[in-house]
């Protein structure tokens, strides 16, 4: 067993499969008494959980709708601002539905929402695409510890941490299995990572 798979083992679960099910219709529907119907909704989830919840969130919207909502993806990896810190990423793609986001409601769609710095590196990503007409968040669990001015405007739960502890989603896409694990960092995870 290695170090992942003892902190995995060691975590307990904060969300199971039917609690994620039940935000995620929760907050389909205060998007769509925010948006007024949701007419002009597009959802792009941030790989790569981040994506499985768009989708999710567009069936469910478009079960309360009668209409398809435009989902698809936006990849970050070349506006973070730790490139320089941690090992290359993969690039993930980046899918934006048909008509684009100018002059749209953009949802941007995350699992975890930490320091705010992914959400930054999106908004950057999103003004190379486009200009929406407002930009909202929604993320599975807001966990704290916010480094920017960044705050969700939908949340599945909020999950006060301490910086020892993780959060880990697992999707059913990605994973095999849907919940949310609260556990500890492992002793050499706590350090700071610093540049080279």
């Amino acid at each position: 067993m290695d170090a992942q798979q003892r902190s995995d083992a060691a975590a307990r679960p904060v969300l199971e499969a039917p609690d994620i099910a039940r935000v995620l219709t929760r907050i389909a529907h205060e998007i769509v008494e925010r948006a007024k119907g949701a007419d002009d909704v597009v959802l792009l989830g941030i790989p790569t959980r981040g994506v499985f919840l768009a989708r999710r969130l567009a069936d469910k919207l478009e079960a309360i709708t009668g209409r398809g909502i435009p989902v698809g993806s936006l990849d970050i990896t070349m506006y973070r601002d730790d490139l320089r810190m941690r090992p290359a990423r993969t690039l993930a793609r980046t899918e934006i539905p048909g008509d684009g986001v100018d002059g749209r409601l953009v949802v941007l769609v995350d699992d975890v929402l930490f320091s705010g710095r992914t959400i930054r590196a999106a908004l950057d990503a999103l003004g190379d695409i486009g200009r929406p007409r407002a930009v909202q968040l929604a993320v599975l669990v807001d966990r704290g510890h916010r480094e920017l001015p960044i705050r969700a405007d939908y949340v599945g739960k909020n999950l006060p941490t301490s910086l020892r502890e993780t959060v880990k989603v697992q999707l059913a896409e990605e994973d095999g299995r849907d919940t949310v694990l609260l556990g500890l960092r492992e002793p050499a995870e706590t350090a700071p990572v610093r540049e080279q």
